[in-house]
Formats: structure tokens, sequence, C-alpha cells
């Protein structure tokens, strides 16, 4: 595969990679996958304990999911949902989604990425503000920390500097608020409750300083993952619905990642108490296996896009594979698999397993500052002193060296800063838990070593 390797660094621009050492080191050519396992070009396989990226849910080949798109290829290859058109399997899906979601008289809309989806959340809350006498209503919040797409406006949104700095962003009217980060913010002696009451506080100034009259939405992801896995105290969401409902501003949550099981219930909403006006979904929705995502709206929101176009106009939105026919054939067997497989008690069941090992690695290795997560959701933060939790030299850069040593060892992770991400599929199994447990507790060992300590 050398050839190949070559040829694509000649001629493919990767995502988040750096280009300068991606031609010195060239690309992981990955030519198989089974299970939660992907295989390399030279025969080498890995446990992915990250399903991809965060969506292989069902792992990296499935035959039902396989059959499931051969046989609508068969039948329709291609077709859309402009113009009153529709397709049997859209109907089915936008269904199942609304009852699922518990968005009792809402809607589905189909889009094909969670970055789509998040901004087609932006444009329906301006849509909802506008009918009710309220155009200026457009700033959407956001939180340091959170990731929300690639797209000019799901960028924007994101609180990470590097989706930022080469682009500009974010724009105008996209403001951001602390994360609920109690780990790393919390003052000393700060009770959950005082610290959530501050946070509040800081939310509720930076509504005032704007303006409640200039702010459409609050989103969040019910917990924040490519952030560093930041569970947030208990009492965070409701009383950030307080203060949303008081000031009259959606409440938007971004499912992409903690949607269809991966928090140990069906949504991270349910997780975390949260009570959205619209979800955005993706990932687990096809368990990576189709680019599709959806929007599921509350029943006033879609009213609100209906009473803009009474005159006789049509909803100005819309992607050429809104509701592809393949995508929804994946994404319903997609979901009665995971019914069948009761995924949320599998969940919890291998989420406590995978925790408790982690809790194992703690008394061995001081290096381990918090173990946080809910589900298959999971995150390792890694500290110079525990008790102090004050953060490893950045200059040593622990968590890519743990991702290169995890890596070498046959396990695929992922580092956000110095916490290491862990998000295997959800069909993995105690034997898999246990392997992943132990590959960690190799690389742990051997980063203790490489940092001197």
């Amino acid at each position: 595969m050398l050839d190949l390797a070559q040829r694509d660094i000649a001629a493919h621009l990767h995502s988040q990679t750096n280009p300068t050492q991606f031609e010195a080191n060239g690309p992981l050519v990955v030519t198989r996958g089974h299970g939660v396992y992907i295989t390399d070009a030279d025969g080498k396989r890995y446990i992915d304990a990250m399903a991809g990226l965060w969506c292989a849910s069902l792992g990296f080949t499935h035959p039902r999911v396989a059959a499931a798109a051969e046989r609508q290829y068969s039948e329709l290859g291609f077709y859309h949902t402009f113009f009153n058109r529709t397709l049997p399997k859209a109907t089915e899906l936008a269904e199942k989604l609304v009852a699922l979601t518990g968005m009792t008289g809402g809607k589905a809309y189909f889009a094909t990425s969670g970055s789509e989806a998040n901004e087609t959340m932006v444009k329906l809350a301006w849509v909802y503000h506008s009918t009710r006498g309220k155009p200026g209503k457009r700033k959407i919040i956001a939180r340091d920390r959170s990731f929300h797409g690639s797209t000019i406006v799901a960028a924007s949104m994101c609180g990470l500097d590097f989706m930022h700095r080469e682009f500009g962003l974010p724009l105008p009217g996209f403001l951001h608020t602390p994360a609920p980060y109690l780990y790393r913010d919390g003052r000393p002696g700060e009770t959950e409750d005082a610290f959530v009451a501050r946070l509040m506080a800081e939310l509720e100034a930076l509504i005032l300083r704007e303006g409640p009259d200039t702010i459409a939405a609050f989103i969040a992801e019910p917990i924040h993952a490519g952030g560093g896995i930041i569970v947030p105290p208990a009492s965070y969401f409701p009383e950030v619905q307080k203060l949303l409902r008081r000031y009259d501003i959606l409440a938007l949550a971004d499912e992409i990642v903690c949607g269809f099981g991966r928090t140990g219930n069906w949504f991270g909403k349910d997780t975390t108490n949260y009570a959205p006006d619209m979800m955005a979904l993706a990932k687990g929705l096809s368990a990576g296996h189709f680019p599709i995502s959806a929007v599921v709206m509350s029943a006033p929101v879609y009213e609100a896009v209906k009473a803009f176009n009474s005159a006789g106009g049509n909803f100005g939105h819309g992607f050429t594979n809104s509701g592809h026919p393949v995508g929804l054939a994946i994404a319903l067997e997609v979901i009665r698999i995971y019914e069948e497989m009761d995924v949320v008690t599998h969940v919890w069941t291998m989420g406590a397993r995978l925790v408790g090992h982690f809790h194992e690695l703690a008394n061995e290795f001081d290096i381990i500052g918090d173990i946080r997560g809910e589900g298959l959701m999971l995150g390792i933060e890694l500290v110079a002193d525990r008790e102090t939790r004050t953060p490893i030299d950045p200059a040593l850069k622990a968590g890519m060296a743990f991702d290169r040593l995890a890596y070498a060892n046959g396990l695929i992770g992922r580092c956000m800063g110095d916490t290491l991400g862990f998000s295997p599929p959800l069909i993995v199994g105690t034997a898999e838990v246990d392997e992943i447990a132990d590959k960690t507790r190799t690389s742990l060992k051997q980063l203790t070593r490489h940092l001197g300590r």
C-alpha cells in the first residue's frame, strides 16, 4: 500500500490533520472493519474505542444494515423530498423520530450531516421569532468547549479555537458562555449548586448585556463530546431552561453524539434533564453507515414555518439528499436493531464495566485526575497532581503522546487536550471492554515512563 499512501499524500486534503505532519508521516490506510475492530493495509488490527467519529454504533460492518441498503438500492437509489414528494420510508422514519424523541405534535426534517442539522435549527429559530413579531431575535448563545460542526454557522457555534482561527470565525451574533466544567472551572470548596448558580449569573448577564430581544436560541450538547466529555451538574439544564423561558429564548439540543443510546438513554436530553424545543440527530441515526441527519422540532416551531408561508410561499430551505431513500432505509433498520438489542440496557451494563476498569486504573496511576461520562461516553483527564488538579505542562502534549502509544498497542482512542476519550461501538461486549481497559493500562504505563514519572 506504499503507492496508495504516496498517492493520497499527493491528492488528498484530510479533515483536522496537520498538512506538514501528514506529508511527512502519511496516512493510516484502513482496509477492513469487523465488529468493533478495523484492520490496516499491513494487516494490523485495532480495537476502535471511539466508534470512528463517535458514530459506528453497530460496528464497522453489519450484515443487516448492508442488506437494507442493498434492498433499497435495488428499489430506488435516489429520489428527493422537495415539492410535495415523499417516500414511504421518509414517512415511517419521521413518525419514528417524533415518537422516540417525545416531540408530540412536532415534525422531523431530514438532512445529511450534523452540521446541516444544527444550521437548520438556527434558521428555524429565526423563522419562529420572526412570525411572532420579533425579527430582531437573531443571536445564538453556545458554550465554550462545544463542538457543533464545520459549516460556517455550525463552526461559529463551536467553542473551540481550532474551529475558528483559520476562517475568521465566529460570525457576529454567535455568542459563548462558560461550559459546566466543574472539575476544571469550579472554585475551591464550591458546591455543584453554587457552581451552577455562578454559571447562571454569567449567562443571565450575557443575555441582558446583549439584549433579550436580540437572542433567538441557546444550543447545547447534553454532554460535551469533542470538548472533553463534560457532564453537567444535575441542576444545570433545569436552571438554564428557567432563564431561557424568562427571556423567550429557544432551547436547541445537539444530540449528534449523545443520541441513540450513547449516554445510557435513548437521548442525552433524558440523561441530563434537558427539554429542548428542537433536536439535531445524526451519527447514531445510521450508526455511521450513511450520511443522514434529522431535526426534530416541537409543534410551535413547525407552526411558525407554516404561518410564515401562509400566503402561499414555500419553505425556503433544503438539501438535494434530504430524505435520501437509502439513508432512510438504513436508519430504520439501525433503529430496529437498537430496539431488539435493548441498547439502553446494554450500554448501561458495558459502560459500568468500562468505568469500573478506569477506576481500577486510577488506583495504579496517579496521573489520572478525573474519570467522567455516562453510558459508553467516557473520559479520563490526565493531571500532573491529582490533589491540586494541576494540569500537565502543555508542552509535553501528554494526550497526544497517549494517542500515539495506544495506536502502537492496537487501541484507537481520542485525546481532547489531556482528556482521553472513549466512545466504543455500542455493540461492544465484555471481552472487548476488558481489552480496551488492558490496552489503556499498557499505554498509560508507557506514557508515565515517557513523561519521566
